[in-house]
């Protein structure tokens, strides 16, 4: 094990599995926006083709709320990945798992369940920092 995790909040040990963890949920997004890429591609491209006259086509409200969906849920996948970035950051620097607002180890089990988790459990609920 390196040095890098010596004074980190999360133990060497625990930060080779959370890397692991992190790498595989990045892997995973990478997948997903590569995904929702295709789609909202795809109904971009099928749209092409008809009348762009949303009010009077009856499909035209279903596809705009489809394209609207998929953007959104593209836009929040990127979102997260910016986010795995900057645990990944963290965990390199030596501060993942540390709670960016009160500065108390963040337990485990969140890390386990939300990787990229910057706050404890407490901080989260009291709101944004």
């Amino acid at each position: 094990m390196s040095d890098k995790f010596h004074n980190a909040a999360v133990p060497a040990v625990e930060g080779e599995s959370f890397r692991e963890l992190l790498a595989a949920e990045r892997a995973a997004t990478l997948a997903q926006i590569a995904a929702l890429s295709r789609e909202f591609e795809g109904i971009v491209a099928a749209n092409a083709f008809v009348a762009i006259d949303d009010e009077h086509d009856p499909e035209g409200s279903s596809t705009a709320f489809e394209r609207a969906h998929v953007a959104s849920l593209l836009d929040r996948a990127r979102k997260h990945l910016t986010e795995l970035d900057r645990a990944l950051e963290r965990l390199e620097q030596g501060d993942y798992g540390k709670c960016v607002k009160c500065g108390e180890p963040i337990p485990t089990e969140r890390l386990e369940v939300r990787p990229a988790s910057t706050m404890c459990v407490r901080c989260a609920a009291s709101g944004p920092r």
